[in-house]
């Protein structure tokens, strides 16, 4: 029974990849934070190692898989050469125009930008996994996209409207609204859209079109991660790990999957720039192309550290040597020079992943396990 469940559903690669690493890191970093608080109480400060391995690891990590999807693929960048070509050049000369403005105005408009990269990924994953839902009544498609926001919206709100020990870059960085009555309406509200999710669900049973698993696994994964890590949890090590871990690693694991796929398809004509890069896609090579992520990722932080923030000598001790700029007119260049990969993905990442494109084969790659080609 429980086999003949998971081999119907609509799950983007397989059921132990999706379940894996795409759906478990929400519920399992949530969990790990529930059992730490009841059993040991939580630290509010992160250790460097665990910084390391968090921020390093898979949050500024999972910024430059995007490359695997994008610059290091040959067929992508001859289909849409000016948005390769214009979006880094665009993104620091913005960049650079808003820290002429303020560094604050820099870091508070980076930082919605990532908020919305967040918000939206959680998204699509949700649309993804109801591809296979036709026929019903558009109705039951608003009250999903509906719950997926506001399991998003609604923790984003109170934050704004309640004091938090936490701050997505740089303290500051968003707006404080101090209307902690607008966090209750918006929780009401949530409270609605969810009951009729509920709803939703028992009538898509009653019309026995079954239950679509990792749709619901996203939800919940999604819902429980947001509201542990910002609302229930006033502590900076909590969001951090649920923040980073919930959306760092399914990203991650959706590049790979998508090289996979995209290597099998290819075989040996492979569109990547280099053959060797089809060969990272393998479970033999995982190490390999994580440590590749994680290896960029190191050079970016020790040359914010470096130069800016100086405040992780024992994990760039070769970056110590660099001139700090932290008061520095230079920064007006150097911010949005350091901050580019993560603009140009937030960027990137609205466009590369939308099902209407019909200027390249993503979806036909993605989901080739259901054109019977892998």
């Amino acid at each position: 029974m429980a086999h003949s469940l998971l081999k119907t559903q609509p799950w983007i690669f397989s059921a132990r990849f999706d379940l894996g690493f795409i759906l478990a890191p929400a519920l399992a970093v949530t969990l790990a934070a529930l059992a730490w608080s009841q059993f040991g109480g939580v630290a509010s400060d992160m250790s460097p190692l665990v910084w390391l391995v968090l921020v390093v690891g898979v949050d500024v990590a999972h910024v430059y898989s995007t490359l695997f999807r994008t610059y290091l693929d040959r067929a992508e960048l001859r289909a849409r050469p000016w948005l390769y070509g214009l979006t880094p050049l665009l993104a620091w000369l913005g960049g650079c125009l808003l820290y002429w403005c303020g560094s604050l105005v820099f870091w508070r408009v980076l930082a919605y930008a990532a908020v919305f990269h967040f918000v939206r990924q959680q998204y699509g994953f949700m649309m993804i996994y109801a591809r296979r839902e036709h026929g019903l009544p558009s109705l039951f498609r608003r009250i999903d996209k509906a719950a997926i926001y506001g399991a998003t919206l609604y923790p984003l709100i109170y934050w704004h409207c309640h004091q938090r020990q936490f701050s997505w870059f740089v303290e500051g960085d968003f707006i404080r609204l101090d209307l902690p009555l607008l966090a209750t309406i918006a929780g009401l509200f949530y409270g609605a859209i969810l009951a009729a999710y509920i709803v939703k669900e028992f009538a898509l049973l009653r019309r026995g079109i079954g239950f679509n698993l990792p749709r619901n696994l996203l939800l919940v994964g999604t819902a429980t991660s947001w509201f542990i890590g910002i609302v229930l949890f006033d502590n900076d090590l909590v969001f951090t790990g649920t923040n980073i871990i919930a959306h760092g690693i399914p990203y991650i694991a959706l590049i790979w999957g998508y090289g996979r796929n995209q290597a099998r398809l290819q075989g040996g004509r492979s569109s990547f720039l280099a053959p060797w890069i089809a060969h990272l896609f393998t479970w033999r090579a995982v190490p390999v192309y994580m440590a590749a992520l994680f290896g960029l990722a190191y050079l970016e932080e020790g040359l914010w550290d470096g130069f800016v923030w100086r405040e992780h000598g024992s994990l760039f001790g070769a970056f110590g040597t660099l001139p700090s700029l932290s008061s520095s007119d230079a920064l007006i260049w150097l911010a949005p020079l350091l901050a580019l990969p993560q603009a140009t993905h937030y960027i990137l990442d609205a466009f590369i992943w939308r099902m209407q494109t019909k200027d390249t084969n993503w979806k036909r790659v993605l989901f080739a396990q259901e054109t019977g080609r892998s």
